[in-house]
């Protein structure tokens, strides 16, 4: 019996040792694999970043808010499989958000496409000016001119004046008029005499019929038109020519365009020019070249061309920004590349555009160009680009940002490399307004003299940038003209035409900053300002002091807009304190 237990107890034993082994060991193998794939998805969520898809150098390993802007942020790329060494990949989110937009390449045929696109204002037309003066001595008792802009038709009594020469030349007359049998010589001088200070035969008849002097005489007006500028008041004393007020003709106006000095063999009297405004967005109006200045403005270094406009519908107000388009002289009977300036990003050193490499992803490389001249909003193209390509018209610093982001070569890194996170970047210029020759090797240098007069500008740019954020209209354009006048001391002599481009577009924007009292208009010409003044600063050497180079990307409508400012805090010129913190620290000057 002892026996039979122990074979029992011997068999349980090996009984239990198979089981453990059997199913403890798939017990096992399913831990490993939990945890196998716990590591993993564990990893994968580590790996997840989150950006923003207006500011993209922002990126954080959670969701959350965008610390400079407090929009939602969203998933970041983070995986770049199937793409070539220096491609980006965009989400659609942020293509929608930052309105990337790309376009076509393509040869046109420089005969049918030569068109020069020129800015310009709408102004009064001083050929149809005419002032209404005094043409006697005297007080003017009353004025029928209430206001500027007040129309009046001619022959309609505009003021009524004392005016005792005219009451002594009345007696005059009346002396005179008893004594024309014997002395029709004084008679017949004494009427002139009254004729000579406007007044009709009518009333030199009326005053000798009834023997009375007046002592009132009316001043009507000699033409018709809408008052521009009223140059007396009642109660005032005036002398004989001096002007009451000044009335214009708006029936024809003026639109008066600048043209850069490279452009000036374009153009000649008598050439078409279409002109569109955004009062009447879809409507082109008919005008021709009527004049070309013969002297060049030496700040904004260009010429006034100047087309007559009927208005006889009252459409063109003076003061309306226009723009005109004019078929420019074909250089070349060959077709050419064209691109939209739009599309290039210049560092001062090279232009660069992004190519869209899949027509069916948001996949991106950056190419380096080489450009031709420029024709208005069009760059010819060298080199660098092939009929076809798909290039990126819109958002180009935004995807810029990505490539910097992903580490991808970008506007200041040739080869690719370092990720940016927080506020680190750096600057390059998109279309600087100017009218220059493009090229890949292009480098900019200042004489000494030249650094000299831009160290004294900046301080006037400081306190004009602070004076922004305050939203102060008056103070932005004292500061402008200090900034405009530290200018002057800048000679052409030893700068090259990229340089003089720059130079010239700066001078321009300060002096319609200071010429403008409308905020908005002021912070539209400080975007141009500073495309051109910020690459300029960036090459001064042994700055008094360190600034810093900011940049707000929902500024110039989500174009993105830079400035200069002495303190690291953000204070958005901009918008004020409507946005006073919205942008980022982008690059610094020693």
């Amino acid at each position: 019996m002892n026996k039979n237990i122990l074979y029992i107890g011997i068999a349980a034993l090996i009984g239990l040792l198979g089981g453990w082994l059997i199913f403890d060991g798939n017990s096992t193998e399913k831990d490993e694999t939990d945890i196998t794939e716990t590591h993993d998805h564990s990893d994968e969520s580590a790996d997840q970043m989150w950006t923003c898809s207006m500011h993209p150098q922002i990126m954080q390993p959670e969701p959350g808010d965008c610390p400079i802007c407090g929009m939602d942020l969203i998933p970041a790329e983070s995986s770049a499989d199937g793409l070539a060494m220096n491609e980006i990949k965009m989400t659609k989110n942020a293509m929608a958000l930052a309105n990337v937009q790309t376009t076509i390449a393509g040869n046109t045929s420089a005969d049918n496409e030569n068109v020069i696109s020129l800015s310009g204002k709408i102004k009064m037309n001083e050929e149809e000016n005419a002032i209404q003066a005094s043409y006697f001595d005297g007080r003017i008792e009353r004025l029928n001119i209430n206001f500027e802009g007040q129309e009046v038709r001619k022959g309609q009594l505009l003021a009524t004046i004392y005016a005792p020469n005219l009451v002594a030349a009345q007696q005059e007359l009346i002396t005179a008029a008893s004594l024309k049998a014997s002395q029709p010589e004084l008679y017949k001088a004494v009427r002139n005499k009254l004729k000579l200070w406007k007044l009709s035969e009518s009333q030199i008849n009326s005053i000798e019929e009834s023997g009375k002097v007046r002592e009132n005489f009316p001043i009507y007006a000699t033409v018709s038109g809408t008052v521009s500028e009223k140059m007396a008041s009642e109660g005032d004393y005036v002398k004989q020519g001096q002007p009451i007020v000044k009335v214009s003709n708006l029936n024809s106006v003026w639109a008066e365009f600048d043209a850069y000095e490279n452009q000036i063999s374009e153009f000649k009297k008598g050439q078409k020019i279409k002109v569109t405004t955004n009062a009447y967005q879809n409507e082109v109006f008919d005008a021709t070249v009527s004049f070309i200045d013969p002297v060049l403005n030496t700040q904004t270094r260009t010429v006034t061309v100047r087309a007559n406009l009927k208005n006889n519908k009252g459409i063109f107000k003076p003061g309306m920004f226009v723009t005109g388009r004019i078929k420019g002289k074909s250089n070349s009977p060959e077709a050419q590349l064209r691109i939209p300036a739009s599309a290039v990003l210049w560092t001062g050193e090279r232009s660069l555009v992004y190519i869209k490499t899949n027509p069916n992803e948001p996949i991106f490389e950056m190419q380096e160009v080489t450009l031709g001249n420029r024709v208005g909003d069009i760059f010819m193209v060298v080199s660098g680009l092939q009929e076809g390509d798909e290039i990126v018209t819109n958002g180009t610093f935004t995807v810029d940002a990505a490539a910097q982001l992903q580490g991808k070569k970008s506007m200041m890194n040739k080869s690719g490399g370092k990720t940016m996170t927080g506020h680190e970047g750096h600057l390059g210029t998109q279309n600087t307004g100017s009218e220059t020759n493009g090229s890949s090797t292009m480098k900019m240098k200042l004489p000494e003299t030249s650094q000299i007069a831009f160290k004294s500008v900046l301080k006037p740019y400081l306190k004009m940038k602070d004076a922004f954020v305050a939203s102060d209209t008056q103070k932005v354009l004292t500061f402008s003209k200090a900034a405009l006048e530290e200018l002057k001391s800048v000679s052409d002599s030893g700068l090259g035409k990229m340089e003089q481009a720059h130079i010239s577009k700066i001078k321009k924007m300060l002096l319609s900053i200071a010429e403008s009292d409308d905020l908005e208009n002021q912070r539209s010409d400080f975007v141009v300002l500073n495309q051109n003044f910020v690459p300029i600063m960036k090459i001064i050497e042994d700055l008094e002091i360190q600034v810093y180079i900011q940049k707000c990307p929902m500024a110039d409508n989500n174009r993105g807009a830079f400035w200069i400012s002495e303190n690291k805090e953000i204070s958005n010129p901009y918008y004020g304190e409507q946005m006073l913190t919205c942008g980022s620290v982008i690059d610094s000057v020693q």
